[in-house]
């Protein structure tokens, strides 16, 4: 493992001595109530504390007094605590230790009459974690003001940890995963399962369980140096098998994922990760215990952030956690040479990356999470795989049984359990249409985008992957009108040079064989947070700092990627596109930034991008009333119609219960959006969109009547657009559209839906 072997053992901690007695009792004889109650008298004779107690997270997140070794034993199961509530409930709430020299004047105290407490002053407390959840608190109390040492906070959370175990063994906290998932007759109903997309498509199969813990058996350990030994051959068998799976994977001939892999594989030789495992090595616990115990805090304290990078970091340590342990144990994954329903649905709280790579994706047809983000690695792996994947589907893994009939709709966001046969039919024969229409859109693909009366519509694709770039000529499209090219900047661990970011932008162009590639300049902040900035824990990030305002709040950022943009059009076209611009000052200043990086490149002799054109994103309401002064000073403006809308009726895209609240055919954006037209025309400027309106046909039509001649979309649907232009006449749509979109009322959807079939229009 060259640099990143694990560090080399410590002299023994006290721990290991406190561990060891620990073990003896938990192997001994007597029930689980029985075991806590000596385990409570070791740990406060072992740390010279009048107090030791347990608390048990039951059901309905209350803690609940188990055990305690001075404190009233009548308080032994009365004494309960919400989570949240008191210090023992707060420990609990933000999976944190407390040590306290005063407990009682903390503001969190709650005085509990039964237990007698009130004679103890000090206080520490530490969260008991498996699987990153809070299963209880243990905590130990003195009479006299007492300073606990970080070495004794770190002694408590290692015991806790192997209390976990035995907790979760015994069958004592809330019900247990096997109890929940024995619905009796509720189990065989159909049932739905709402989340979020994170990946498009549609899929049907038999449902698969995830499951990569392997149950730990030694948790204590009698050889330190061993244990380390251990962990350095497993470390370097688990970074081999890496290889040899992503070499393997089927991603295409131009390695499309290697920033993602490549990211993934960056964690996998993280010396802080190793180090925290060793540092838990010699404390006492096995490398496999320790491994565990490392990712429990992990999981424990960035769940407690929104940031959706964080929360997909979560998954691959998850990931690479079980990996390692499994390597330890010698039970390394068979996932992929066991057998497999023909057509699977994987079922899993989250995944990481090389966890989807261990299925064969010949025969993944869906994937349903109960956690997950659009950001999360193993999003952008499946998109790219073309594998519908729904996440945030809560209760998926107590809802669904290994062997169940699954649809996955990651179009809408839903997921079908155990579905009737008429919704089988349904969605089988839907699945067969659509891979049908496929096949034709590939054959119709040269065919250009011509409305029946002659008017040529530019339809482009909207990517932010190398991959991408393969489907703007499978599926025929005229170019990029939205290459994102943050995702990039999202995966990597550090922020690319100017010669990283210039390669990639090379690797772009050379793939569009030139057709136009618009580059949106980077668009990080609200739900697409990089690693290595500073998270201001912003309550509404979708409206805070991010886009535009994070180039020119830091400067060096927007010039370093203009500059390898200039460098990697090398005298060819080169079009970029500001994100999120509020004010006709904020595209001033930002272009102002790219032309000081032209006099830069001009200075250094280099070749300049011709023709260079630089336009906005309308996606911000403001933007509108100084719609005249931008289209004097931009090249081209592309309507984001997906933040538009969120921000004209402010309502937030994402939130479930108002997905159809606000209808875009509505005809309030359409005035907006006409407005938009007619100002573009008046200043000679093109004007496009690109968002979710711009893929679906109805609302393209409706987009397309109204003056739009360029839209940008996600590349399946190009072929459903190409195919609705193709079938409509313009001039009959555009008269229809000037009788009401001024006037006010509900959504013309309908209305539009009327005059395709009338007019033979393919939707």
């Amino acid at each position: 493992m060259a640099s990143h072997d694990p560090p080399l053992p410590k002299a023994p901690p006290a721990s290991r001595r406190l561990l060891a007695r620990v073990r003896d009792v938990m192997a001994g004889p007597g029930d689980t109530e029985s075991r806590l109650r000596r385990i409570v008298a070791i740990i406060a004779a072992d740390m010279v504390a009048e107090v030791c107690s347990i608390y048990v997270r039951r059901a309905g997140d209350i803690l609940e007094l188990f055990a305690t070794q001075g404190l009233r034993p009548e308080a032994v199961h009365r004494t309960v605590l919400k989570v949240g509530e008191g210090i023992v409930g707060d420990i609990a709430a933000n999976a944190r230790p407390f040590a306290l020299a005063d407990a009682q004047a903390h503001p969190n105290f709650a005085y509990r009459p039964e237990t007698g407490e009130e004679i103890y002053r000090s206080m520490m407390g530490v969260p008991i974690l498996r699987d990153g959840r809070v299963a209880g608190v243990v905590a130990v109390q003195n009479r006299t003001r007492r300073h606990y040492t970080e070495e004794e906070v770190e002694t408590l959370q290692t015991v806790a940890m192997v209390l976990a175990e035995m907790i979760a063994g015994g069958g004592i906290g809330g019900a247990r995963s096997d109890e929940v998932r024995g619905g009796g007759a509720l189990a065989a109903k159909p049932h739905r399962l709402a989340g979020v997309r994170l990946a498009p498509g549609v899929g049907m199969g038999t449902a698969v369980l995830h499951r990569p813990r392997v149950a730990l058996q030694r948790m204590v350990a009698e050889d330190p140096a061993a244990e380390h030994e251990r962990l350095r051959r497993a470390a370097a068998e688990m970074h081999g098998a890496l290889d040899d799976l992503f070499s393997a994977a089927r991603l295409g001939p131009n390695d499309a994922h290697r920033d993602v892999l490549e990211a993934y594989r960056m964690i996998a030789a993280d010396a802080g990760w190793f180090g925290r495992i060793g540092k838990a090595i010699d404390g006492g616990l096995t490398a496999e215990a320790a491994v565990q115990k490392v990712q429990n805090d992990i999981r424990a304290r960035l769940s407690q952030f929104d940031d959706p990078y964080l929360r997909g970091r979560v998954d691959d340590f998850d990931d690479l956690a079980n990996r390692l342990i499994q390597h330890l144990l010698g039970e390394v994954s068979t996932r992929r040479l066991r057998a497999l329903p023909e057509d699977v649905i994987l079922i899993a709280r989250a995944l990481g990356p090389a966890e989807l790579l261990d299925y064969d994706s010949s025969r993944l047809r869906g994937v349903v999470l109960e956690e997950g983000s659009a950001t999360a690695h193993v999003a952008l792996l499946a998109n790219a795989l073309e594998i519908p994947v729904v996440g945030r589907t809560a209760e998926a893994l107590a809802r669904i049984e290994p062997g169940d009939v699954i649809v996955v709709d990651g179009d809408n966001a839903q997921v079908m359990v155990r579905p009737g046969e008429d919704v089988r039919k349904a969605f089988g024969a839907a699945i067969r249409a659509r891979a049908e229409r496929r096949a034709g859109y590939v054959e119709r693909r040269d065919e250009p985008a011509v409305t029946r009366d002659g008017v040529r519509i530019t339809v482009n694709i909207n990517a932010g992957l190398l991959l991408d770039m393969e489907n703007l000529h499978e599926f025929g499209a005229d170019g990029v009108g939205l290459y994102r090219t943050e995702i990039p900047f999202l995966v990597r661990p550090a922020f690319p040079d100017v010669a990283t970011q210039r390669d990639l932008y090379v690797r772009i162009l050379a793939q569009a064989k030139g057709k136009p590639v618009v580059f949106r300049t980077l668009d990080v902040g609200g739900d697409k947070m990089a690693p290595y900035w500073d998270r201001s824990g912003e309550e509404n990030p979708a409206m805070g700092w991010r886009a535009i305002r994070v180039a020119l709040g830091r400067p060096a950022i927007l010039r370093q990627q203009a500059r390898a943009l200039i460098q990697a059009a090398a005298g060819g076209e080169l079009r970029v596109m500001f994100p999120m611009i509020a004010t006709v000052a904020e595209f001033e200043a930002a272009r102002t930034i790219l032309e000081r990086e032209i006099e830069r490149e001009r200075a250094a002799g280099r070749p300049l991008p011709e023709p260079l054109r630089v336009g906005a994103m309308l996606e911000v309401p403001s933007l509108l009333f100084e719609l005249d002064a931008l289209l004097a000073r931009a090249d081209f403006v592309s309507v984001g119609s997906n933040d538009l809308l969120q921000f004209l009726f402010a309502s937030d895209r994402s939130a479930p219960g108002l997905a159809e609240r606000y209808d875009p055919l509505s005809p309030l954006v359409l005035k907006c959006l006409g407005d938009v037209v007619a100002g573009a025309k008046r200043a000679g400027r093109p004007v496009g969109l690109c968002g979710e309106m711009a893929g679906r046909p109805l609302e393209a039509m409706a987009l397309i009547g109204l003056g739009f001649r360029d839209l940008s979309l996600s590349p399946p649907a190009v072929g459903p657009i190409k195919d609705m232009i193709r079938s409509l006449d313009l001039a009959a749509l555009t008269a229809f559209l000037v009788n009401f979109v001024p006037d006010a009322g509900n959504s013309r959807r309908e209305a539009l839906r009327a005059f395709a079939a009338a007019h033979g229009v393919a939707l």
